[in-house]
């Protein structure tokens, strides 16, 4: 390990070198890049851009350790007082903000509202999980039944699952036809386009988990009686349709990520790293009063604008 050592060379300050291995170093960096040291520091983020890509396209986690606890609750609590000063602030300005939770089955979408909610007021925030559409609400305009939920002045309002549900498991299962999913790709940033020019706010999160992650926590909802609800059909059919959703995810982001309404990816096989990045993240993004700046420095190996990922013109 001492030997090794002398072949590691100087990275971004946003790396915790005690939580980066020799393995990761030797398989993504040194071994790959060859003259790797010898490069410039203007070259050294350009090719560790090439390889945060790789990281995010491929599903590769960066970290060979989960976050432990001590440090979890350390960031998170004034993290929690920073969506309170938020949440205050949307109340006093009289803002409307809605922040969608998307991802797939067992990605950590819910567990991650529930640290955004943990110390919020709930006459002001309110969490939105629809089930399936009625026989009703299916003859409607798409989009209706997701409208009735919007924030009045004041509030914020957290969608676990959304209207992309038609760009993920409807297309992927079956439940739309090919012209309905066709629709809406095109509907979509039309839809948003009417939102955000209507003075509500719109954050779009998608938490990206690994098919082995996945797999494991869908294992760990059938072991737990506790998490036994969580499961349906739906869960199990995740895992054999695998290349399915990742080709509806990529023409999702492709079709749908926009100036107005961007698509932000977070790696979630760690639940807690997940849960602190998507907190930094959204205070990042929205103003108020009593910023505290210095603890908002999302994980760039964890939360990525998509665009900086896939090439797309927004």
């Amino acid at each position: 390990m001492s030997n090794n050592k002398k072949n590691r060379i100087e990275i971004p300050s946003y790396y915790d070198p005690s939580d980066i291995s020799e393995t990761f170093f030797n398989d993504y960096f040194i071994q790959k890049i060859p003259s790797y040291k010898k490069l410039s520091k203007k070259h050294f983020l350009e090719v560790n851009q090439i390889e945060r890509k790789k990281y995010f396209i491929k599903n590769h986690y960066p970290y060979p350790k989960r976050l432990d606890l001590n440090t979890y609750y350390k960031e998170k609590i004034p993290l929690q007082i920073e969506l309170v000063k938020l949440q205050n602030y949307i109340r006093e300005k009289k803002q409307k903000v809605i922040i969608l939770f998307e991802g797939r089955d067992a990605a950590g979408k819910g567990a991650t509202i529930r640290r955004f909610m943990e110390h919020l007021d709930p006459r002001g925030a309110k969490v939105i999980a629809l089930d399936k559409p009625s026989e009703i609400e299916e003859g409607q305009w798409y989009f209706q039944r997701y409208v009735e939920f919007f924030p009045s002045s004041g509030e914020l309002i957290l969608f676990d699952r959304s209207w992309y549900n038609r760009a993920g498991v409807e297309k992927v299962l079956g439940f739309c036809t090919k012209k309905q999913y066709e629709k809406f790709l095109i509907d979509a940033p039309d839809f948003e386009k009417l939102i955000t020019s209507s003075d509500i706010k719109i954050i779009k999160l998608y938490f990206s988990v690994s098919d082995k992650e996945q797999s494991n926590r869908i294992t760990q909802r059938e072991k737990n009686p506790l998490k036994n609800w969580k499961l349906s059909e739906i869960d199990y059919l995740a895992q054999s349709k695998w290349p399915a959703y990742t080709e509806a995810k990529e023409k999702m982001f492709l079709n749908t990520h926009k100036e107005f309404s961007k698509w932000w990816i977070i790696k979630s096989d760690d639940k807690m790293r997940a849960r602190i990045n998507a907190m930094k993240l959204v205070l990042s993004l929205l103003d108020y009063d009593n910023k505290n700046e210095k603890i908002l420095n999302f994980d760039p190996w964890i939360v990525s604008d998509v665009s900086e990922i896939w090439d797309i013109n927004v």
